[in-house]
């Protein structure tokens, strides 16, 4: 495909005008002040994915991927929504995804099946798809217009590119189609927003399909299982993540990474865990 996309077109004819958009990266999540160890040459069989970061304020991230022997893997939980694109058999796929409050036996079926997605900051979600409503793998599927289009609402938008992606999020939200709290990012890291406990909560819950809790949680859990691929101890990691004690880590990992500590630093195993990404 090319580099540019062309305008969205309506049901109704009418054309999206161009405008442009500054955008400024923000940082949603507080990062936990964990010790950054270099990767060892243990090899895993976890999936993995080329990834880029994007200008946008509204992008944690865009990766792509391509698997080719198909089989079972573990889906890991996670704090983003996301689009994904995905060609499997000459047949194009586009899904709205929201975020996963546990870990999820998957499967990916057999053949070459080529995917990307656009992994949203928290707080950001398509208008008419809150997070809520794709959460725990329950995506939504977008119908397709043409083998190269797709329908969002009244228009069609061309399929776009890993490299050109970051301009259909843009006109997305020009076109007011994708959304952003602002209260979400004050909420996670803590500032002060001047609202109840109960408002609170009931943002952030409607904004991105999770509580505060299980923010932190998911997160804590993602970076104890780097930790642990990485060859420290469990003993260590959970030290390092303020896990009350080993027991109350395991719970964790079993619950949002489906795998003991013990499993997950075994470069032997044979469960593969989806995108861990490792920022």
């Amino acid at each position: 495909m090319a580099s540019s996309l062309t305008q969205p077109t309506r049901a109704h004819g009418a054309s999206i005008h161009e405008v442009s958009a500054k955008a400024a990266a923000t940082h949603i999540i507080e990062e936990a002040n964990y010790t950054k160890l270099a990767i060892t040459a243990k090899t895993y069989p976890d999936l993995s994915c080329e990834q880029r970061p994007s200008d946008s304020h509204m992008i944690e991230r865009i990766w792509r991927s391509f698997n080719e022997h198909g089989g079972q893997f573990i889906s890991i939980a996670q704090i983003h929504s996301s689009i994904v694109f995905s060609r499997y058999k000459d047949r194009t796929m586009v899904a709205v995804r929201g975020p996963e409050t546990r870990a999820t036996p998957c499967e990916f079926p057999p053949g070459a099946l080529e995917f990307f997605g656009i992994e949203f900051k928290p707080g950001v979600f398509l208008l008419d798809f809150p997070a809520f409503k794709a959460a725990d793998r329950n995506d939504i599927n977008l119908p397709l217009a043409t083998y190269r289009s797709f329908w969002i609402g009244s228009a069609a938008w061309e399929i776009p590119t890993f490299e050109n992606v970051d301009i259909f999020v843009h006109r997305l939200a020009r076109e007011g189609l994708l959304v952003h709290n602002p209260l979400v990012e004050a909420i996670l890291t803590g500032k002060s927003v001047h609202l109840s406990q109960r408002t609170m909560q009931r943002q952030l819950a409607q904004a991105t399909g999770l509580t505060l809790n299980a923010f932190r949680q998911i997160e804590r859990a993602r970076k104890a299982t780097i930790l642990l691929k990485q060859n420290l101890s469990a003993q260590e990691v959970a030290f390092e993540l303020g896990f009350f004690d080993q027991a109350h880590m395991i719970r964790s990992l079993h619950r949002f990474i489906g795998l003991t500590p013990s499993r997950i630093a075994d470069s032997s195993r044979t469960e593969r865990l989806s995108f861990l990404y490792n920022n």
